[in-house]
């Protein structure tokens, strides 16, 4: 299990450029990475996309990778030919006019001297893949850690569902005998007669049929064998957990609807109130 949220920082220096590295994680139902990264760095937009949802399947992260260039990558190229020609013109032009040519005069000269700039982004790619790496193994493992932490949560929230999902289990006939002894003394106090007739208590087995909660206890159970299965699970799990959760709350509203004795009602309060907080937590792993 493994939280969303988390922070990585990498930096890589050589004698010629830094690259630095920052990674912030949230939370979101999707995976959405927002990249924040300077201009000679940006051909590396695939590969760091690639290289996040390998330690990241749900959330919204944002990477910042800047780049300090520390020696110059810029040389200068002499056109040897354009300077030679300007050189011969500028003497003869002094030897009719007797105003002779300076450096700065030669250097104004378009093309005589150009600056090419080693642009290409390969020459960054070390200080990226380390930057970038160190950054997320430093949020993976605290990914790691918060998740394992919000497990223990979900583990005594699930073990407390489950106590009380077992409470409600015995008080089961309590309920069908609760319902079997007020229709008793409705019939009595309607009919003056004890109930016994064949029709009557055709009519008692269908009414507690309906009331009966055995099918959502049932129900209750296998989905908590489930959500601890999944909590087991080295998978993503969040979304599946959410939707149990939703299949676990429309159980409790059956049975709070079904029951009509208070100790079941407040045990079905209690085990909404573990919901939410379930909930709550989930919100919080991949």
């Amino acid at each position: 299990m493994r939280s969303m949220t988390g922070y990585g920082h990498g930096v890589w220096r050589s004698e010629d450029y830094i690259v630095e590295c920052d990674i912030k994680s949230y939370n979101n139902r999707y995976l959405d990475i927002v990249k924040s990264m300077t201009a000679q760095l940006s051909s590396y937009e695939s590969y760091v996309d690639s290289e996040v949802g390998k330690v990241a399947r749900r959330g919204h992260v944002e990477v910042s990778l800047r780049l300090k260039v520390l020696r110059s990558d810029v040389s200068l190229i002499i056109d040897h030919g354009l300077l030679d020609a300007y050189t011969k013109a500028f003497r003869e032009i002094e030897a009719v006019s007797g105003c002779s040519g300076t450096l700065s005069d030669l250097l104004a000269v378009d093309g005589i001297l150009t600056a090419d700039r080693n642009s290409s982004a390969d020459r960054y790619r070390e200080g990226v893949e380390s930057s970038l790496g160190d950054a997320l193994r430093m949020i993976s493992a605290e990914k790691d850690r918060e998740g394992e932490g919000t497990k223990r949560d979900l583990e005594k929230l699930g073990n407390e569902f489950a106590s009380s999902l077992s409470e409600i289990e015995k008080r089961s006939g309590d309920l069908e005998s609760h319902y079997r002894k007020l229709l008793e003394e409705k019939y009595l106090a309607l009919t003056g007669e004890k109930a016994g007739s064949s029709d009557f208590m055709a009519e008692l087995g269908a009414i507690l049929v309906r009331y009966s909660i055995n099918e959502e206890v049932s129900r209750l159970g296998v989905h908590i064998a489930e959500y601890r299965n999944l909590l087991e699970s080295t998978d993503p799990c969040g979304k599946r957990l959410d939707f149990l959760c939703q299949e676990m709350q429309r159980e409790c509203n059956t049975i709070a609807s079904k029951s009509q004795l208070a100790d079941i009602n407040l045990l079905v309060v209690r085990m909404k109130d573990n919901i939410e907080n379930i909930r709550e937590q989930i919100r919080n792993i991949e």
